[in-house]
């Protein structure tokens, strides 16, 4: 949400959010990251099944997989946090007195995601879908 205006960085002409005007242009813009998000998510994660042939239930219990989720999306939150937040103040956690408070616990946040993420990762043993495909012999080949 665009929340900052007035008091951003990038000079976003302030309008008010308390306002059906304002609120339809938060939820637009809303609308159109979660939009282009999704899309990015969805895209990655066709692109995944697309690639294991073999072995997908094993890959979708592998805490390979669900680790280095949750590191993106740590990332993701530390990226935005700072870039949203810090740099551009385009918006805020939660705006008011303590907002800075707000903006770096959402930063820890990303922090513990990612720490969690390598935590899980590292436990998890590499799924190879085409693992039993190099052990199976083809016929009038030695194995």
């Amino acid at each position: 949400m665009l929340s900052s205006t007035g008091s951003d960085n990038i000079g976003v002409r302030e309008y008010p959010v308390d306002t059906v005007a304002g609120l339809e242009m938060n939820t637009l813009w809303d609308g159109l990251f979660h939009v282009v998000a999704w899309v990015a998510v969805l895209t990655g994660l066709a692109m995944l099944y697309s690639r294991v042939t073999r072995s997908r239930g094993q890959l979708w219990r592998s805490p390979m997989l669900w680790g280095w989720a949750l590191i993106g999306w740590g990332l993701f939150n530390l990226i935005e946090g700072v870039i949203d937040h810090h740099i551009l103040g385009i918006h805020h956690v939660r705006a008011g007195e303590h907002q800075l408070w707000w903006d770096l616990g959402f930063l820890a946040l990303g922090v513990v995601l990612i720490v969690v993420g390598w935590l899980v990762q590292r436990r998890a043993t590499a799924v190879d879908g085409g693992a039993d495909q190099r052990r199976t012999p083809t016929r009038g080949r030695p194995g």
